[in-house]
């Protein structure tokens, strides 16, 4: 048997390829950006054609890195930047726009629309999702209104729509030659339109956003026995490899971090911040501002859930300060910057550049920095920016322990953001309990891996999988209780400053 599994890990601002041995143990990885197109205010936008080519070079590359080859992987899994919607002509296979990523927020008319007329508690009950821009449902629905022929094209069933891992997919098995069109529940999860207790298409949610069925993709289940397809001997792997995983990117870390326990959670640190937290197979509706999502589906088991908490920019703030304001020449300056002040001297930064995520959902927030006085430096504005990334992160585990009844313990951590020791340490402080690192900080690919190599008996059961988890590094809170409760009352009211800040229709 081949000895490693590969993973696809199509993020917000770079797909990297990397391979993982039995141990779980990096063999190998290579990664390649993308730019991030920002046409008008509000609005992020990708080209599904350079994330085809990035993704195909950097397997490609990592492969010759490692010396390895097709044949040396027994399965391939694939993980992506979540509700970033692609649509594209399945026979010409050309992109009919450009990638509309999460974060935009153009979609703002119509999801305020859905929540006037109740559309939007249909979606709640159902979908498990607050109308939002956040999601992929209205991104279809600007792309069938506003692009020319886009509509005539779905109708005919000639327009296919993906997140990012039903595009590569397409790709990998053939693209305009047989290529397939999936994806699994976890992404499904996320468009506003599949039913979660039934995990398909739901007819009403579709017609409340006018798309077509067929332009949607077949949902198969995140841990495939049966493989989606293999990987074409004339593509980036230059053999043949079954695909038999694929997630969403925080539901490949839940699985990467090993999160199979009902009250388990994680704390994925990137471009956003995206905690879940393990329900099991109850399906746990959110009153507290959270979303309810599979969080994986391993064969013909029944799906498990998690509560989320997704919030936008956290560490985009900290490459706010690189590119825009020029203050740090890269993200980890920003640590040496904030050491050098014992605290934020009274500055806190919301950074709700997209409106405000869980648990507020407030398309009409814009950012903010609050408390300046001629005292304060950049240090101070550092210092904030890390803070602003854990007290977010507080916000939605206040909120998950008011849903769930489940209070945290310690929290399992993972993302770049993690090798910020100082940022880790404020975390610990702002929540006052245990965070911990693991070895294997990048846990979305190695979900991705999981999941795939769980498919063709690579590894034999979860239980083998949490043997594989070991600790890198624990944090334990510093700070006392008056000052955690102070600082977070001061922080609750630096967020409703950023409060009715732009008009929605």
């Amino acid at each position: 048997m081949a000895e490693f599994v590969g993973a696809i890990d199509q993020g917000t601002t770079s797909s990297r390829f990397m391979i993982f041995d039995h141990g779980g143990n990096e063999v190998g990885r290579h990664q390649l950006e993308h730019e991030q197109i920002l046409p008008q205010a509000g609005w992020v936008e990708h080209n599904p054609v350079e994330i085809w080519e990035r993704t195909s070079a950097v397997i490609q590359t990592g492969l010759n890195k490692t010396n390895l080859s097709a044949g040396d992987l027994c399965a391939l899994g694939i993980t992506n930047q979540r509700e970033t919607t692609v649509v594209w002509n399945r026979r010409t296979g050309r992109p009919l726009y450009n990638a509309i990523v999460w974060q935009d927020t153009r979609t703002d008319r119509i999801a305020t629309a859905l929540d006037r007329d109740g559309r939007g508690d249909v979606i709640r009950r159902k979908a498990g999702l607050p109308p939002a821009t956040y999601f992929s449902g209205g991104k279809i629905q600007w792309i069938l209104e506003n692009v020319d022929g886009a509509r005539e094209l779905a109708e005919s069933g000639d327009a296919l729509f993906g997140n990012t891992d039903t595009w590569l997919i397409w790709q990998l098995t053939g693209g305009v030659n047989g290529g397939v069109h999936v994806t699994d529940p976890t992404n499904a999860s996320r468009t506003m339109l599949m039913n979660l207790e039934t995990l398909d298409w739901d007819d009403e949610l579709l017609g409340f956003f006018g798309v077509p069925r067929t332009m949607l993709p077949a949902i198969k289940p995140s841990s495939a026995p049966t493989p989606y397809g293999t990987t074409l001997v004339n593509g980036p792997f230059a053999g043949e490899v079954p695909i038999t995983g694929d997630l969403g990117d925080q539901q490949a870390a839940t699985v990467g971090q090993v999160c199979f326990a009902p009250g388990e959670a994680k704390n994925t640190y990137g471009t956003g911040n995206f905690m879940l937290l393990n329900t099991g197979t109850e399906l746990v509706r959110s009153k507290s501002g959270l979303l309810t999502t599979v969080g994986y589906q391993f064969g013909d088991d029944a799906p498990v859930y998690c509560l989320e908490g997704s919030i936008a920019v956290t560490g985009s703030a900290v490459q706010w300060l690189r590119d825009q304001l020029g203050i740090i020449s890269g993200a980890s300056e920003s640590e040496s910057l904030a050491r050098q002040v014992p605290d934020n001297g009274g500055v806190y930064f919301v950074p709700a550049f997209s409106g405000l995520f869980a648990p507020y959902w407030r398309s009409d927030a814009r950012g903010a920095i609050v408390g300046l006085s001629r005292f304060n430096t950049n240090a101070h504005l550092a210092r904030a920016t890390l803070e602003a990334i854990c007290y977010q992160s507080r916000d939605v585990v206040d909120a998950m322990e008011k849903d769930s009844g489940v209070h945290l313990e310690t929290l399992k951590v993972d993302g770049g953001v993690t090798y910020n020791e100082l940022c880790m340490q404020i975390q610990a402080d702002v929540l006052g309990v245990d965070v911990s690192r693991p070895v294997v900080a990048e846990t979305t690919a190695l979900g991705a891996a999981y999941a795939a190599g769980l498919a063709v008996g690579f590894w034999k059961n979860t239980d083998e999988l949490r043997s594989n988890w070991n600790e890198s590094k624990r944090w334990t809170p510093q700070w006392s209780t008056e000052q955690r409760e102070q600082g977070h009352a001061r922080w609750k009211k630096a967020v409703e400053r950023t409060l009715d800040w732009v008009d929605v229709d």
